[in-house]
């Protein structure tokens, strides 16, 4: 057995996207104690930009030390009592395993289904509300993953609100790369990850609750099931005393990395990151539609960072990709559930969003296509 030496890739699939040399430098800094005072000064930077980043004042502002799944856990588990009735919109994969939390934590999952490729339905929505006024939580997916489809959080978190629904959203692919405000749209309980948008590695899944669902938290029936999630115990640790009581040894190194990403991201200016991922995104798909490659998406509800389209018919789609990694170091996303084997997934998020990366796409994919 030798060192392992990864080779070197450009990352342009639904994640992990390309990590940002500074963020790689940041966490090769030596690593100190997880209550060292100087590294607790550092984790309140990281709460003030995680802040910055959300839109939101909320004070249970926080990166969980583990990856997005294991923020949407740390929602739900702390959110959804035994009992509890929640509205779930399913219009794809991670849609789904919000209703599996629900499940396995003993709430009620009323569905509102939308094809996969679609927004969720606010119509839709509403009705079911209106039907189930005894409801707790709505629960959506902001930027569906699987297929790149962008939903409208702003009015579902209304509605949420209209009738007295909590409201929890994944904000996986959405943090750093398109419109989220926190505060603005009343978001109650949201969860992203830090390997999509934000350029940083894998591993820590940040999250923002409001007073409305900490309120919720703190009046619960029961004792939240699962002790590392439990946010009554976390904010011990993460809370704003500088006497913190441990909890868990945090990653610190990866933490350097986010605290890095988050100062890279206050640089740029967070509307400056939005507008960059929407202008890329159009040259990319401008440059695939010249190639007659369609989208499955709506272009009203297309997310400009993961861009789903159709694999031209007699298109081989594992070889493709196989040849797009072997020999141009270029990874490109499969398809997920019904659309395995019939759609790309094609990442433009944070540092992988950039010019030099759609100009390799495009002449590298053109170049696996003509050769047939």
């Amino acid at each position: 057995m030798k060192s392992f030496n990864p080779p070197i890739r450009t990352l342009m699939g639904p994640g992990p996207s390309d990590v940002h040399p500074r963020i790689l430098s940041a966490m090769a800094r030596p690593t100190i104690g997880h209550l060292d005072p100087a590294f607790v000064g550092m984790m309140d930077e990281i709460k003030t930009t995680l802040k910055y980043a959300f839109k939101t004042e909320n004070e249970l502002t926080m990166p969980v030390s583990a990856p997005g799944s294991a923020g949407m856990e740390t929602c739900f588990a702390n959110l959804v009592d035994p009992g509890d009735k929640v509205v779930v919109c399913i219009n794809g994969v991670f849609g789904m395993r919000m209703k599996e939390n629900i499940m396995r934590f003993g709430g009620e999952a009323i569905v509102v289904e939308d094809d996969w490729g679609n927004a969720v339905s606010t119509d839709k929505v509403e009705q079911v509300l209106k039907n189930n006024k005894d409801a707790k939580i709505l629960a959506f997916v902001h930027a569906e993953t699987s297929t790149g489809a962008r939903s409208d959080a702003k009015t579902l978190c209304k509605l949420a609100h209209q009738y007295n629904c909590i409201s929890i959203v994944d904000a996986v692919t959405s943090l750093g790369g398109i419109e989220l405000r926190v505060d603005d749209w009343e978001i109650d309980a949201v969860y992203s990850g830090t390997q999509k948008c934000l350029s940083a590695m894998p591993g820590i899944s940040p999250i923002s609750i409001s007073e409305r669902a900490l309120a919720k938290i703190k009046n619960r029936k029961t004792p939240v099931t699962s002790w590392f999630l439990d946010l009554n115990l976390v904010m011990g640790y993460w809370g704003g005393s500088t006497q913190r009581t441990y909890h868990h040894t945090a990653p610190v190194n990866t933490l350097y990395g986010l605290h890095e990403s988050l100062l890279m991201l206050a640089e740029e200016g967070i509307e400056n990151a939005w507008v960059r991922h929407q202008k890329n995104h159009q040259i990319l798909s401008d440059g695939l539609e010249a190639m007659r490659i369609k989208f499955l998406v709506k272009k009203a509800h297309r997310l400009p960072q993961l861009n789903t389209v159709f694999i031209p018919k007699g298109v081989d789609d594992g070889l493709v990709r196989n040849t797009l990694l072997n020999d141009y170091n270029l990874e490109i996303g499969a398809g997920l559930g019904a659309y395995a084997g019939k759609v790309w997934r094609i990442g433009l998020m944070g540092h992988a969003c950039r010019l030099e990366n759609i100009s390799l796409c495009l002449s590298a994919l053109s170049a696996v296509l003509d050769k047939g």
